[in-house]
């Protein structure tokens, strides 16, 4: 009895990774040459355009009255990101929760709050004292025990903060009910039977890789709000935006005025962009998809030890 034999064919000099030629990619050499000719016509152009006035644009960068505005612009974030996370989290909990009438709640909240625009939602919540002329607590039916004007209460500031509040509450309940759900429901029912609490379970298996699901999005949606929050200045809040605009209505000098805000805007997502990253790197380890390089080191190595 004889056994048939595949032919082997011999070892090649092409299946040797690190000896391939890269492939001469035209459309790619082109794109390149384009996008480099584009932002040398535009650095040109901003450099020799005298109306951009750039020495005003150093002079007021680092001026008292910007400095504030963006001082401003980070409190409104940092504040409108953790209240929102937080009740966000409770929004998220409810619309998972075996209530049906939670349930009913929460979806009205998100689509309310996520449906009106925040521009609307901050200019109603700053004229709250049309509706409500004070602010009273007290047992229904007797007199109050405490009582207070409105507009004492619902300043530019509380009105900003409960508006961007609301709206990001709405989105983050959103983003963290996916990465909730994104998780298999067998791993939580396995962490029960080896003896964990749900509270337990939560915490050390779904929350951990529910926030790989969470993470960019909500990094997205932090750079988002920063930016929102320039919409306060309509209700009077001296904002990063604010703030130059009422330095170029004095001096007239707008275009570069806007160009300091755009410096900001644009220094500050660059900073929550790299903490974003090393953060999705961190709940990321052990999950990261494999490099065509790195894979092609594997294949080089597995060779070598093969011969």
């Amino acid at each position: 009895m004889t056994t048939k034999t595949e032919h082997i064919p011999p070892p090649s000099s092409l299946d040797d990774v690190g000896a391939a030629k890269k492939r001469f990619r035209p459309v790619r050499l082109a794109t390149t040459v384009i996008v480099l000719l584009i932002a040398v016509q535009l650095l040109v152009f901003m450099t020799t355009n005298e109306k951009f006035e750039w020495n005003v644009v150093a002079e007021y960068l680092f001026y008292p009255t910007v400095l504030m505005g963006v001082g401003v612009t980070l409190l409104l974030t940092f504040v409108g990101m953790v209240l929102g996370s937080v009740l966000g989290t409770f929004i998220a909990a409810g619309q998972l929760s075996g209530s049906r009438t939670a349930r009913w709640f929460c979806k009205v909240f998100v689509g309310v709050f996520r449906g009106v625009p925040p521009l609307v939602q901050l200019i109603f919540w700053f004229n709250l004292a049309y509706l409500v002329p004070r602010i009273e607590l007290g047992l229904p039916f007797a007199s109050p025990f405490f009582s207070l004007p409105t507009n004492q209460v619902m300043t530019p500031l509380m009105a900003a903060v409960i508006g961007l509040t609301l709206h990001e509450a709405a989105y983050m309940s959103e983003i963290i009910r996916a990465g909730i759900i994104s998780v298999d429901r067998g791993q939580l029912d396995a962490a029960k039977a080896m003896g964990f609490t749900s509270g337990q379970a939560f915490r050390k298996v779904t929350l951990p890789q529910a926030m790989r699901v969470i993470i960019p999005p909500t990094g997205s949606q932090v750079i988002g709000l920063l930016k929102g929050t320039s919409l306060v200045s309509v209700i009077g809040m001296t904002d990063l935006l604010l703030s130059t605009q009422l330095i170029y209505n004095l001096n007239y000098k707008i275009v570069p005025l806007i160009i300091v805000s755009v410096v900001w805007y644009l220094a500050v997502v660059s900073v929550l962009t790299a903490v974003q990253r090393k953060v999705e790197d961190k709940f990321g380890q052990g999950h990261a998809l494999t490099s065509p390089t790195r894979a092609a080191q594997k294949l080089q190595q597995a060779k070598v030890l093969e011969q």
